[in-house]
């Protein structure tokens, strides 16, 4: 009997014993099957789940603190945010049912039957009742556009092409309830952050959707700087106009110059509704961006600020039951795993220090050890013991690919030429960590889904940033291992059997894994598996997992 462990950012001492110091956010497991039992569905992979429980600030700073593993996974996050609105990997949301559709219709339903009472109560007291309403995501849905087009990385010039083509949809239950409110006798006002230039084409876009009530005059879209747009009298900034002075701003305007009582401000941020001036209002769920907007000097409203802590099912699942304040905004995903890199915004991370390179440091230093005490006892038992290591941000580090390439949307063509370019830094700390390993006695295998086309670039990159431990054979066994291709002597080889005619990212590693422990592949005795995904270490065939962080994507 051997003992399967599963560390993340912990130090496994002895048989089964934890040490009590984890990395801050992660959490530490140990168990002890038969590792040669171990299979998908073992004792050992019940241990090899992600996290569900988060604790996210909406400005990114947690980055600082959580540690990898308690960032959302932004893949998570976008399967999630995709159940939510009923997308099926399209990235056009269903404009029938959804769990987003199904919340509006509550939001608004609540909301409704309160027009006729509140608009009775300011006519009493002598005022003027209106309503303002922001437009995106608030009475124009553009799902389609940040989804579907944009693959969540906003470009003002394509939205403009969207805009000035009236292409958004109405956001769903909002016509009915303007056009009751505008019936009732309420003056309907728009303030949204669009341009000036873009107001004309907004408005016929609402009067298409089926909106009733919306003016040219009683509509406040942004100057933009140009001729005669302008920053207009009444609104009042500290340095460049934030969203809150120029909202809050127009509202007071509608109410102090204009005569009006703003009885119900309605918008999908937060920025949309601080700064007052305003009765009631109403926050409209949306997770697919956030526009954070400093309040106005002198102004607290608690109430109106993002959630920090979510529940999330790594699969997207959650995204049927949370509702949109409980799902992660995916903006604030991207600025959190920014921080936790060091990146500054760039999409490159930084390669002196950040949260991430200390963790995986320390990670390091406590498995070091470890390492070194298995390999050496395994070499002096003649048991031919070895570490197997994934490559993509196990060995070899992506995030410059990932995020200032790629923006988070994978691209195979765009990942080859890194590939093949042989562009990746090492994963902090692990060249020690493989170096330490192979003077201990243990041979240095590569088991990675980058595929067979790729490994003579994967092994001459690794061998650049300073891993010489790694090669395609060694002692006449192979020792790195990637994917079949499917094409010409690119097979999937005999060892591996797979439930459909497409191998999954366990399947194709676990059973690499114990073929690796087999006569055939070396008979090697796996002492250490390592590997950034969940996948990479499903499936047992080692003796002890290590898992590294890496919330930049998921590989169920």
């Amino acid at each position: 009997m051997t003992t399967v462990g599963l560390v993340l950012g912990s130090t496994l001492l002895g048989a089964g014993v934890a040490t009590a110091s984890p990395v801050v956010g992660h959490h530490t497991t140990t168990i002890t099957p038969d590792h040669r039992q171990g299979g998908v569905g073992s004792g050992a992979d019940r241990a090899l789940a992600p996290r569900t429980q988060f604790t996210m600030a909406p400005d990114g700073s947690s980055g600082a603190t959580q540690g990898g593993e308690g960032i959302p996974n932004i893949d998570s996050v976008k399967k999630t945010i995709a159940t939510y609105y009923g997308d099926p990997g399209t990235g056009i949301a269903d404009k029938t049912d959804s769990p987003y559709i199904r919340e509006m219709a509550a939001i608004v339903r609540r909301e409704s039957g309160q027009l006729q009472r509140q608009y009775d109560a300011a006519v009493a007291a002598g005022e003027k009742p209106a309503i303002v309403l922001d437009s995106d995501d608030t009475t124009l849905f553009t799902y389609d556009m940040e989804v579907g087009d944009m693959h969540f990385t906003f470009s003002p010039a394509e939205q403009d092409v969207w805009v000035q083509g009236e292409r958004f949809p109405a956001t769903p239950s909002m016509v009915s309830f303007v056009n009751r409110a505008a019936a009732i006798g309420y003056t309907i006002f728009g303030v949204t952050g669009r341009n000036d230039d873009q107001k004309a084409a907004t408005l016929a876009n609402l009067s298409k959707d089926g909106y009733d009530g919306f003016t040219s005059d009683d509509f406040f879209t942004k100057w933009t700087g140009v001729g005669a747009s302008q920053q207009p009298s009444y609104v009042t900034c500290v340095a460049t106009c934030t969203t809150v002075e120029f909202k809050a701003g127009t509202r007071k305007h509608i109410e102090q110059d204009l005569g009006y009582t703003i009885t119900l401000n309605v918008g999908d941020q937060y920025s949309d509704l601080q700064g007052g001036y305003a009765e009631h209002t109403l926050k409209l769920p949306n997770p697919t961006y956030y526009l954070p907007s400093a309040d106005l000097p002198g102004v607290s409203e608690p109430w109106l600020a993002p959630r920090t802590h979510f529940t999330m099912a790594p699969d997207g699942s959650s995204g049927a039951t949370q509702g949109g304040e409980g799902i992660p905004n995916i903006d604030s995903v991207k600025k959190t795993i920014a921080t936790y890199y060091g990146d500054p915004g760039t999409g490159i991370a930084n390669k002196s220090d950040s949260p991430y390179i200390r963790e995986v440091r320390s990670i390091v230093a406590r498995q070091a050890p470890v390492v070194v005490a298995q390999c050496a006892i395994a070499r002096a038992r003649h048991r031919n013991p070895a570490i197997v290591l994934d490559a993509d941000d196990t060995t070899l580090w992506t995030y410059d690919m990932e995020v200032a390439d790629m923006h988070f949307t994978f691209s195979p063509t765009e990942q080859d030429v890194w590939v093949q370019g042989q562009r990746f830094p090492a994963t902090p700390s692990m060249t020690s960590l493989v170096a330490v390993a192979r003077a201990a006695g243990c041979t240095v295998i590569g088991l990675t889904g980058r595929n067979e086309g790729q490994q003579a670039a994967t092994i001459a990159n690794l061998r650049k940033v300073g891993y010489p431990e790694f090669a395609a054979t060694q002692h006449g066994n192979r020792t790195y291992y990637t994917k079949w291709t499917g094409i010409g002597a690119s097979q999937q080889p005999p060892y591996v059997h797979c439930a459909t005619a497409s191998c999954t990212t366990i399947e194709y590693k676990s059973q690499t894994r114990a073929h690796i422990e087999s006569a055939a592949g070396g008979r090697y005795d796996i002492v250490s598996n390592w590997g950034d995904q969940y996948s990479d270490l499903i499936g047992g065939s080692a003796d002890r997992s290590v898992k590294l962080p890496n919330p930049t994507y998921y590989l169920p």
